[in-house]
């Protein structure tokens, strides 16, 4: 039994180092390899963040929240759907800012909306998406903001 797990423990580790920068910064939230996954800004090392294209302006570089892979009845989603859900999805977590953000003292009296490093909402069809390895990220303009979130699956727990 312990030759099968160790095993299984090197095969996860070897599928672990194969992922893409972005895809290792998601963890597996429960016990098993199988449970659901969720982002830890921890895991975003300095070396992704280097290679995500620098926002430009009053723009803001936004990596969309991703969606359970599995349901609360513990039927699995297919990639497709958790891909599509990530899409549709409204919140992301913010992981640039161009360096005009937020500058309009005219437009935001009161200062930034948000920082790198904030989960926001933002507006279903607000920005423009593109695909990079490992997942998708998408670029907004800083008056898109809608709100500042502090606990994102308390927002989409029905998600």
């Amino acid at each position: 039994m312990s030759d099968a797990n160790s095993a299984l423990q090197e095969k996860w580790a070897q599928e672990e180092a194969n992922k893409a920068p972005l895809q290792k910064a998601y963890e597996s939230v429960g016990k098993k390899k199988t449970d659901e996954e969720k982002l830890n800004p921890e895991k975003l090392s300095s070396d992704l963040l280097d290679q995500l294209p620098e926002p430009t302006g009053w723009r803001i570089l936004i990596l969309p929240y991703r969606g359970k892979a599995k349901t609360e009845g513990g039927i699995f989603l297919t990639e497709k759907t958790v891909e599509r859900q990530q899409i549709a999805t409204v919140l992301g977590y913010v992981l640039k800012t161009g360096d005009l953000a937020y500058q309009d003292e005219n437009k935001f009296p009161n200062g930034p909306w948000c920082k790198a490093g904030d989960w926001v909402l933002f507006g279903r069809y607000a920005g423009s998406r593109f695909e990079i390895d490992g997942g998708e990220v998408k670029i907004l303009n800083d008056d898109e903001i809608i709100a500042k979130v502090s606990e994102p699956e308390a927002i989409l727990h029905n998600y």
